[in-house]
């Protein structure tokens, strides 16, 4: 794998299709957790595993940290095409205008499944708890939150760049963020990268380790901690997209980077309770953090381990992939509330759990699939949220979209 094969002209098959794979990964992380072996969701399944639990805590590790990197470098990928203006009105009808648009049927639709449940096991409203009172401090977000943080990403990056283009005449400080993107590139930067996120971890005053990098889906401020984790991420793929030579590096370094991620994963998920979670925040501050440092190496090995297996073997054009990518994003909007139905529906039948799950998982991504060649693909909802329509007449699997 050489550098040449990530040049800038070339379009990244193998990241677009990584970040499709990690927001359809989100409809079986949820699917998951119906299964835990304690009840933390609003569907608890008559059938529980560790291995439910296990499966989540394996694909949360790295899944939203590799999709903020990609974000990060497409972001800046764009913002140098277009310009800041341009690249401002794209990300506000991308980005904003869905997070605006589909958080009040989204939040319906959960609603709607949690009446519908409670209704199953005889609870009336009567039986309900009063509603919260909700203010800027913890509007809930729900799986949207991804939205609302990649804009906070996308902000700071227009200034950032701004800053750096007018103070950095001579090219000094670009040079220097280049050389520091490439010494990151090794074993050594999951260290270097998990310093900081695991000093955030541990001064998480409610951290409930075994979750690792908390969600921000309440509220309007990110966690310290998310905005360090993800910030990292990000960043790190904008400067990656300044060194597109380095790609072929981080493939060259993937073995190392899986063995860094399993070791510090195992690590992590025996100090955050072991296949049965402890869902509770830890208190004592030695083994908080351990499993914060541990928590810190173990998602940005794990991020550069998934980013160059996508590198080394899904570097080629593929329809399936292609199609598969340009649909996540609406399946990833709309997969919440059909989740959860489907746990509602499958929760009381005598089957084992890999199969209720599979059930699950395979029927919310057939239905949110239909819909998305029925109703976006090929209208106006294609062209808002993937940036070109397709036109039925010239419809086919892995008609080329624009990526951004």
């Amino acid at each position: 794998m050489t550098a040449s094969a990530f040049d800038q002209g070339e379009r990244l098959h193998c990241l677009d299709g990584l970040r499709g794979a990690a927001l359809l990964l989100g409809v079986v992380l949820h699917a998951t957790l119906s299964f835990f072996p304690s009840q933390i969701w609003i569907v608890a399944d008559h059938e529980k595993s560790v291995w439910a639990s296990v499966l989540f805590f394996i694909i949360h590790l790295f899944r939203m940290a590799s999709f903020f990197l990609i974000a990060g470098l497409f972001g800046h990928m764009m913002l140098k095409r277009r310009g800041a203006m341009g690249f401002i009105k794209n990300r506000l009808i991308r980005i904003a205008g869905p997070l605006a648009a589909f958080w009040g049927p989204v939040m319906g639709g959960i609603i709607a499944v949690l009446v519908w449940n409670a209704s199953l096991h005889g609870m009336t409203a009567a039986d309900a708890p009063p509603p919260p009172t909700y203010d800027w401090t913890n509007i809930p977000l729900t799986h949207l939150w991804f939205l609302w943080v990649l804009l906070w990403f996308y902000a700071a990056l227009v200034i950032g760049r701004a800053v750096v283009t007018r103070l950095d005449r001579a090219g000094v400080l670009g040079r220097g963020l280049d050389r520091l993107a490439g010494g990151l590139i090794g074993p050594w930067g999951p260290l270097a990268l998990g310093a900081p996120l695991a000093l955030a971890l541990w001064l998480e005053p409610n951290w409930i380790a075994y979750f690792g990098i908390p969600t921000p889906d309440a509220g309007l401020v990110p966690e310290a901690a998310a905005l360090v984790g993800f910030g990292l991420a990000f960043g790190m793929g904008a400067l990656l997209d300044r060194r597109r030579d380095l790609l072929a590096r981080i493939a060259a370094w993937t073995p190392v980077y899986l063995g860094l991620a399993l070791g510090a994963g195992t690590t992590a998920l025996m100090l955050s309770g072991g296949p049965t979670p402890v869902l509770t925040p830890m208190t004592d501050p030695a083994a908080k953090a351990m499993t914060a440092a541990a928590f810190g190496v173990a998602t940005y090995a794990a991020m550069f381990a998934v980013v160059g297996l996508a590198l080394r073997f899904w570097s080629g054009h593929s329809a399936v992939r292609r199609y598969l990518a340009d649909a996540s994003y609406w399946i990833y909007i709309v997969h919440l509330p059909l989740v959860m139905a489907a746990q509602v529906v499958v929760q009381d039948w005598t089957l084992v759990w890999p199969v209720k799950l599979a059930i699950v998982v395979v029927g919310v991504t057939a239905v949110s699939l239909a819909s998305y060649e029925l109703m976006v693909r090929h209208g106006f909802m294609g062209r808002w949220l993937n940036g070109r329509r397709v036109p039925w007449r010239r419809a086919r699997l892995g008609a080329p979209i624009a990526a951004e």
